[in-house]
């Protein structure tokens, strides 16, 4: 499954340099001035971790696969862009088909980069995005609520539901508040809600760009962000987009290496991944063959069946069983087999709920 990331922010923060950099093209142009980028760009990576080659290692696996992650490149938004100010208006359309939002904010200092607002100030280039978002989502709401009032009227069940749930986020919109803080009564409405695709629902992820030699440590500018998301219950990681982009080409040594002299142990590319799992609420189970090797993604709360359906929707319809080892076993072990002797490999019906690292086997009907 994967999932999509739409990423925006203000011109010359440094989105555009972050996009390449991750998906390591340079499909998204970036320059120094605002709308460069004129459609969205999208740039599916493989979701790097390490337990995938330990798997394939001991397996004797002759393929590794992993699971991939999109992101959408946005334009740069401004001020007004909900108005059709600039040409941002015509990018939010694109962030509706997102899982989740990752905000570039600047915090770092440059002279050569403008800013569009003329001030380094990344809370308040937040609010303005985030104003332009919500603007956004209440003239798609003023729009539709009234005529699904009219239906409810004349008894429609499913534009009863509508109403009630999306009168409440067009309330909190009008209020100056996103729709994330809309709370649906029961299942039913939370699902209608999800269906509205309001850009202001998406959970977010703060990406702090600052300078090369605060990578590690941050800055005043980044402890802010950080603080906020806290306060909003959001994601927030440090990333320098020079770094990142340095890192393009390199091996893994070089890379390890560089990393290192910047006091850094991982890339931005993984924090950012892994704290969009935690956001999305999203877990890693493998599969194990002499073939390949593969990572797969569900939700937390997902079950065995939901996560054969991953696979193939048709062994989703005919699941009979999960035969699951836990990946410290399978490792400690040396393997199915020897799990298996120790009785570490466990059959598991359609009611077991994969946890993160399983490795998993389904026996299905066909």
């Amino acid at each position: 499954m994967g999932f999509k990331c739409g990423i925006v922010g203000l011109p010359n923060v440094g989105k555009s340099t972050l996009f390449n950099a991750l998906t390591e093209t340079q499909a998204a142009q970036a320059a120094n001035y605002p709308f460069c980028t004129i459609e969205p760009n999208v740039g599916n990576v493989a979701v790097p971790d390490p337990r995938l080659d330990k798997l394939a290692a001991i397996a004797g696996s002759q393929k590794i696969i992993e699971t991939q992650l999109a992101f959408v490149d946005i334009a740069g938004l401004v001020r007004g862009a909900s108005k059709g100010e600039g040409l941002g208006n015509q990018f939010l359309g694109n962030i509706r088909e997102v899982d989740a939002i990752v905000h570039v904010l600047r915090c770092f200092e440059n002279d050569d980069i403008q800013h569009v607002e003329n001030k380094v100030d990344p809370i308040a280039d937040a609010e303005t995005v985030e104003t332009e978002l919500m603007l956004s989502d209440l003239e798609s709401l003023e729009k539709r609520v009234p005529n699904l009032a009219k239906k409810a009227a004349q008894g429609d069940k499913e534009s009863k539901i509508a109403v009630s749930v999306l009168t409440q986020a067009l309330e909190l919109l009008r209020n100056g508040k996103p729709a994330r803080l809309t709370e649906p009564k029961d299942a039913e409405e939370a699902r209608v809600f999800a269906q509205a695709q309001l850009i202001t629902a998406k959970p977010v992820l703060y990406v702090c760009n600052v300078n090369e030699e605060e990578a590690s440590t941050g800055n005043a500018y980044s402890a802010r962000v950080m603080e906020k998301a806290a306060a909003e219950g959001a994601q927030a990681v440090l990333v320098s987009a020079k770094i990142e982009e340095e890192l393009v080409g390199m091996d893994a040594e070089e890379r390890l290496a560089f990393l290192e002299e910047m006091g850094l142990h991982e890339t931005g590319l993984a924090r950012v991944i892994r704290a969009g799992y935690e956001l999305l609420h999203l877990l890693t189970f493998f599969t194990v063959g002499p073939k390949e090797a593969r990572a797969w993604t569900v939700h937390k709360g997902a079950t065995a069946p939901e996560a054969a359906g991953e696979i193939h929707s048709d062994f989703q319809k005919g699941f009979i069983r999960a035969e699951t080892i836990a990946f410290d076993d399978y490792v400690a072990l040396g393997g199915e087999s020897k799990a298996r002797e120790a009785g570490k490999l466990r059959a598991e019906g359609k009611a077991y709920v994969v946890h993160d690292g399983d490795v998993m086997h389904f026996l299905h009907s066909s």
